[in-house]
């Protein structure tokens, strides 16, 4: 056979079937893209399990710099990435920021993967 024919045959054939679930779209992926990006850095994965274990009224920004060992800024920079990525709720209390996890944040997050 030569290869034309081989390509054909494979066509005829069906040899590539599309599943019955529709694959991602573009939005979706950069949305997802988002979220997992958040959860790639070391620092923030600890800073969601600190959080997601602290106090069920929140966990202060200040009680989150000594366990990472980083500054106040770094700190900082690393909740608006799980805040904006949907992870993590942010409550102004006084001077100071407590954060929750938001219900349902790491069940989207799993729901995202098992959909692919």
């Amino acid at each position: 056979m030569t290869p034309t024919s081989l390509a054909t045959a494979a066509d005829s054939a069906g040899c590539c079937p599309t599943g019955t679930q529709e694959s991602l779209g573009e939005a979706k992926a950069q949305d997802g893209a988002r979220v997992l990006k958040a959860l790639a850095d070391p620092n923030r994965l600890r800073l969601l399990s600190i959080v997601k274990n602290g106090p069920q009224n929140g966990t202060c920004v200040c009680d989150l710099t000594g366990p990472l060992r980083l500054g106040q800024p770094t700190v900082s920079h690393h909740l608006k990435v799980l805040v904006d990525a949907g992870f993590l709720a942010r409550e102004k209390r006084g001077t100071w920021a407590y954060y929750t996890l938001r219900p349902g944040a790491l069940e989207d997050t799993a729901a995202l993967i098992r959909g692919l």
